[in-house]
């Protein structure tokens, strides 16, 4: 199977078991919480799949942590670490005046 991880991916990670443990929740509290299987969260925490934006954010919900918060210290880390998988500025642009609805 092939891994998700590159050095940011895995810092994000890092980041939500992070926060997982400081609300004290276990992966089956979490996904009840969800509303998914508990293999749901492992997938995630082990770098098995990605969690699109609207996950992220039902899951920061759901452990009370702040979303924007988790985001700079990611996107701090990214500035600091060159990797392979960095994300870098402008990267998304392309395309986007396209994809805009009128």
């Amino acid at each position: 199977m092939k891994s998700l991880r590159t050095p940011v991916q895995g810092y994000f990670l890092d980041l939500l078991l992070a926060a997982r443990r400081k609300a004290q929740l276990t992966q089956q509290q979490l996904a009840d919480q969800l509303g998914k299987p508990q293999s749901f969260v492992a997938k995630y925490e082990g770098g098995e799949r990605r969690l699109d934006v609207i996950e992220f954010l039902r899951l920061s919900e759901a452990l009370q942590a702040d979303p924007a918060r988790i985001m700079r210290q990611l996107v701090k880390f990214n500035a600091t670490h060159a990797t392979a998988g960095r994300i870098t500025r402008g990267a998304g642009k392309r395309g986007a005046k396209g994809s805009q609805k009128k």
